[in-house]
């Protein structure tokens, strides 16, 4: 997650001189006292590839800044657009959701739980102390799996995120059509905003990638593309709000809801 504008260039930096693979295992936890194994094996690949960057360090950082600051101003944004009709006694799925912030917050507006599907199990244990911060620990889970490869590894929810996601994969449309799939009410979307600054600071990232040998690459997918896919399972543009870098589109399905 980027923190501020001004940071977006110093976090790629950050990024690069973090990347090393970090180790996956293939299992589904539950924050309570147990635990339930899944045997669903996720994609090496896609893991792989994810792993250069998004590894324990990261997470690490990524829950220290949530602690001291608090969702930034996508994040609140894409909460606060969700309608207490929408969110209260629901269920909430945060896809590639690190940490889980955003669905620990809809679950302390209301809603009743959440779970957050990754690639990796390096963020478990900082989503975790998330779900501990906010004492919901009994109402969250965390899954360790490729959903483009296996979608039925996870159940449908009311409200599905998929923040700053998109832009870390080729399959950002297939993924959103998916998103829309396990939806039944709200998808909140977010993504890089399609200008000229924003492509070349991600040019020179994949370029530092492929200097360093590296095989994960940023992606700036077309918003057109993002919304006829969510639009092919019924849903509609509802709601937007942008920083200098980010944008977010809520997308709901049928009329929209508001209360």
């Amino acid at each position: 997650m980027v923190e501020t504008d001004a940071q977006a260039v110093g976090i790629i930096a950050q990024r690069v001189e973090s990347a090393r693979a970090s180790h996956d295992y293939c299992a589904s936890h539950s924050y309570g006292e147990g635990r339930q194994y899944h045997p669903y094996m996720p994609s090496c690949c896609r893991s792989g590839v994810c792993g250069e960057i998004f590894n324990e360090k990261f997470a690490r950082k990524t829950l220290r800044r949530y602690r001291k600051k608090g969702l930034d101003p996508i994040e609140r944004g894409m909460v606060h657009s969700v309608a207490a009709a929408e969110r209260n006694g629901g269920r909430v799925l945060e896809i590639g959701g690190g940490i889980g912030a955003i669905q620990a917050e809809l679950i302390v507006a209301g809603a009743d739980r959440g779970e957050v599907v990754e690639l990796l199990s390096a963020y478990e244990p900082y989503a975790r102390e998330v779900a501990r911060d906010k004492h919901i620990e009994d109402r969250t889970t965390f899954r360790v799996a490729d959903l483009l490869e296996e979608p039925s590894a996870v159940a449908p929810a009311n409200v599905v995120v998929l923040n700053r996601v998109v832009c870390c994969t080729p399959d950002g449309v297939r993924l959103t059509a998916l998103a829309a799939r396990l939806a039944s009410r709200v998808v909140l979307l977010s993504y890089p905003r399609d200008r000229l600054v924003v492509r070349a600071v991600m040019k020179l990232m994949n370029a530092a990638m492929r200097v360093l040998g590296r095989s994960f690459r940023v992606f700036l997918h077309p918003t057109s593309a993002l919304f006829a896919a969510a639009r092919d399972e019924g849903f509609q543009t509802a709601e937007t709000g942008r920083t200098f870098v980010w944008e977010y589109t809520t997308l709901r399905r049928g009329v929209p809801v508001r209360e």
